[in-house]
């Protein structure tokens, strides 16, 4: 099938693509960036930025301490990489919504931001590839653009595709395939999607014929599932890896590519959080070998010194007791030992460059605040701000929040509560609670449904909040105790008293919006300390102690992350 042209975002919206990683390639006898020279000559050298999972995030929420993965500052990473040497930045899939399926409410917005992606990728990021996953499908198939690699997806199944094909970068030849796991294409016909090794098979057959230099893989599929894959299917040296809602948050970004078989695979951290770069280096034959780099060497080391921490205070553990077997006690030496020898490497020489062959360096970059913006890319996201909020705004005015079913309660909003719960409502207007609105206000997200619902009281529930329900801003008093009008028409204490909920389940909070995505320094019992005390469970407040506050563990967050944002970006 012949390549499709992008197509323009619609709304006319210009959509930043979120940053994928390129991977650096360099071909036997080739040059300086990446040009051809005679055989025997030196090593070339690519780079290539490989995404996954983006999940429609063209910038992340700002209520995290640290928040990664941007869209303009991914491709102004890789706007610089350009402007050293060739790129190729390719996209395992998993682009272009945040919810499978997209609710109602969310259609216009995510709509809005699928279009921005899609303008960026191709504009500003210039992507070579994409693959196709779950997120992907979420609006239906023919709502999937620009053309996925999906080898084994059937032409009639409704999804713009292309054919793996060959792209040439500064003189190289990169085979380029992709590949899905049926669970990961829901919603497809029934058989549209074949068996992902025996595309593959083919794909890479096809590819040999125009003699790539080197052979990339896009899988949306399990880790196991590309594992498999990656030891049947002969002929791919590299494979980047979507895997659904199981890919990994940045904690769990592994700084080194996995070997399988004569592939490594590469896995980025989901909504562009973590964005992996390669840096490629080609020369004659021979397997591609991962010469590590100052960048894993770093994560590495950390990961050692921890080991060597935890077996050194093992060891000594040991012999301090008589009754160890010496036999034991030396072997644990000797692991130590080898340990730090092995640390030590890492700080004398951390670029390990193979006697023969080819070889790449992985970096997990990180997609955080002090990295700079493309201006263009940041005037899109501006533009799709206000896009989205005029959208939810006319939205809304069609909409009405259903009225509380008959017998059921309403909610009536903190100044009818405080009208019995004066001294209440006096400690919750000295809360961070209080000033939740403020805080979307201040940043122009009061109209992103993405954001409102943890910012209002009832947020789309039966007698609850809407997008204009100003009465219910702020995080009140019902968001924890239940909708109040049964409890305000109460007549008598028995009445009162079960019509509201007095004590909220602990898990509410991390359950509803303190979610590890949204409240990454939420600690129960800290966070509990700042919204009671006198006039509002002082009883509690005092079972609770001394300790941490919530406001304590997110200043330090903020300090740990610091305090610079970089050039061009927006705070």
């Amino acid at each position: 099938m012949p390549r499709r042209a992008w197509p323009r975002g619609r709304a006319g919206a210009t959509v930043v693509a979120t940053v994928l990683s390129a991977l650096a390639l360099a071909c036997p006898g080739s040059g300086k960036n990446g040009q051809k020279t005679p055989e025997g000559g030196a090593p070339a050298t690519i780079t290539v930025f490989a995404l996954a999972e983006v999940r429609g995030q063209i910038e992340p929420c700002g209520c995290t301490t640290d928040p990664m993965g941007d869209l303009a500052r991914t491709a102004r990473l890789i706007d610089d990489a350009r402007a050293a040497g060739p790129v190729v930045v390719l996209d395992a899939g998993g682009l272009l919504y945040s919810k499978n399926p997209v609710p109602d409410d969310l259609v216009a917005q995510e709509e809005l931001k699928a279009d921005l992606l899609v303008d960026s990728y191709r504009d500003n990021l210039k992507v070579a590839a994409i693959g196709l996953g779950a997120s992907d499908l979420a609006r239906g198939p023919a709502q999937v653009r620009p053309a996925r690699q999906a080898a084994n997806v059937s032409a009639d199944a409704g999804v713009a595709l292309e054919a793996p094909h060959v792209i040439d970068a500064g003189g190289l030849r990169i085979g380029v395939l992709g590949v899905v796991a049926p669970e990961q294409a829901p919603g497809l016909p029934a058989g549209a999607v074949g068996d992902p090794v025996e595309a593959a098979r083919q794909a890479v057959a096809t590819l040999a014929a125009s003699k790539p230099d080197v052979v990339i893989a896009l899988l949306s599929m399990s880790r196991r599932d590309a594992a498999k894959l990656l030891k049947v299917v002969p002929g791919i040296q590299l494979a980047v890896l979507g895997m659904g809602r199981e890919a990994p948050e940045p904690a769990a970004v592994g700084p080194r590519a996995e070997p399988v078989g004569d592939a490594w695979m590469v896995v980025p951290g989901n909504r562009g959080q973590v964005v992996s770069r390669l840096e490629l280096t080609v020369r004659g034959g021979g397997p591609l070998t991962d010469a590590i780099g100052a960048g894993a060497a770093a994560q590495l080391g950390a990961e050692l010194d921890a080991r060597i921490d935890a077996a050194a205070k093992e060891l000594a553990g040991f012999q301090a007791d008589a009754t160890a077997d010496p036999a034991f006690v030396a072997q644990k030496q000797q692991e130590l030992a080898a340990m730090r020898a092995e640390r030590k490497a890492l700080d004398d020489q951390p670029l390990r460059i193979p006697a023969a062959g080819s070889w790449f360096t992985l970096t997990q970059v990180k997609i955080r605040k002090d990295l700079a913006c493309d201006a263009a890319v940041q005037d899109a996201k501006l533009a799709y701000d206000h896009a989205a909020g005029e959208a939810n705004v006319a939205a809304a005015k069609l909409q009405t929040v259903p009225p509380p079913p008959p017998g059921k309660a309403g909610y009536v909003g903190v100044e009818e509560c405080a009208t019995c719960h004066a001294k209440e409502a006096t400690f919750w207007e000295q809360t961070h609670h209080a000033q939740a609105f403020a805080t979307l206000e201040q940043v122009g997200k009061q109209f992103d449904y993405e954001c409102i619902s943890c910012h209002v009281t009832g947020w789309n529930a039966p007698g609850g909040a809407a997008l204009d329900t100003e009465e219910l801003r702020n995080v009140q008093c019902e968001v924890c105790h239940g909708p109040g009008s049964l409890h305000a028409e109460a007549e008598n204490d028995a009445d009162f008293r079960k019509t509201i909920v007095r004590a909220p389940a602990a898990e509410l909070c991390a359950q509803q919006c303190h979610t590890a995505e949204h409240s990454d320094t939420f600690d129960y019992e800290a966070y509990l300390r700042d919204v009671t005390g006198p006039g509002h469970g002082g009883k509690r407040r005092k079972e609770l102690g001394d300790g941490p506050t919530g406001h304590e563990l997110r200043a330090a967050g903020l300090a740990k992350a610091g305090k610079e944002i970089g050039a061009g970006c927006r705070k």
